[in-house]
């Protein structure tokens, strides 16, 4: 059945609306993301080298299909995520702790448990990648157009809160010898002010939907950062260790270093190019919203004001 979809163009106030099948459009679109997603996994486009190693941008893609094809799609595109990470790491394998993104790599270190806890890191993050994104949108979209003022001061705070936490966290661990943490602390301090200051005078309903972008793509790269070095250290911790040649104690300062190193660089990235091709693809097509998550995002931001 032909569902029509409407393209607004609000600099000259037409809207023209023409009959497409809904369903062949997201599917171009899944197939394009798909792609842009494999493109990435298998050259050097879909990371950001960096002073120690390098870190990985093709999550975004996965964030962007959630938000615009909804999290059943945006699940997909995680797993094909995933998949890519599994393969690269399977026949690639360039580093010593490939295994735990390889099921097979992981049967040779630790048995067949590897194989379900590889499984777990490889696919569970990369898939919750595109569902996260897509209900935070929501809740903050929500919570920014309320009446009331509540939620808008809540949603501010915490992106300051964010600001100060990763500006503090980057400095301490990219100069540790240069900055204290005292002095870290005063400049985090510093951006995360300065941040709620611009929102708090400049928010307004348009400019909420591209807060609400970046929001999604904060969330999204967190969400890969967290659940994969949280499930690097309780699954794999001894072995995890072995392979980068550090003691077991050690390993969740080698973890926290790469949550408060690559992971802040990936989520301020994944916050600007969200906000930025996801504003631009809004032109064309809307976000997408299921009714019954609209109107639950609707009572949680009800709650917040």
């Amino acid at each position: 059945m032909m569902t029509p979809y409407c393209i607004s163009y609000e600099n000259n106030n037409r809207r023209i609306c023409t009959m497409k099948n809904e369903k062949t459009y997201e599917l171009v679109l899944t197939a394009l993301f798909t792609a842009i997603i494999v493109i990435m996994a298998f050259t050097p486009l879909g990371y950001i080298p960096l002073v120690v190693n390098n870190a990985t941008i093709i999550h975004i893609p996965v964030i962007l299909g959630a938000l615009f094809l909804g999290p059943k799609k945006g699940a997909f595109l995680g797993f094909v995520f995933g998949l890519t990470s599994f393969i690269n790491n399977t026949f690639k394998a360039a580093t010593a702790s490939a295994f735990v993104f390889s099921p097979v790599l992981a049967y040779n270190v630790v048995g067949v448990s590897g194989i379900f806890k590889s499984l777990y890191i490889c696919f569970v993050p990369r898939i919750l990648v595109g569902v996260v994104p897509y209900f935070i949108y929501l809740l903050i979209r929500r919570a920014l157009k309320g009446e009331g003022q509540t939620g808008k001061i809540v949603v501010n705070l915490l992106a300051s809160l964010i600001l100060f936490i990763s500006v503090r966290a980057f400095l301490i661990r990219l100069l540790p010898d240069t900055f204290s943490a005292i002095v870290c602390t005063i400049i985090g301090i510093a951006a995360g002010s300065v941040l709620m200051a611009v929102l708090t005078v400049s928010g307004n309903k348009k400019e909420s939907a591209n807060i609400a972008l970046a929001y999604a793509g904060l969330a999204g790269a967190f969400t890969n950062t967290l659940f994969v070095m949280s499930g690097i250290f309780i699954l794999y911790k001894e072995a995890y260790a072995q392979a980068v040649g550090v003691a077991g104690e050690a390993v969740l300062d080698v973890i926290m270093g790469v949550v408060t190193f690559n992971g802040i660089v990936e989520a301020v990235v994944a916050a600007i190019i969200v906000a930025g091709v996801g504003f631009a693809l809004t032109r064309v097509k809307p976000v997408y919203e299921k009714p019954e998550h609209v109107a639950e995002a609707r009572q949680a931001a009800a709650r917040m004001q």
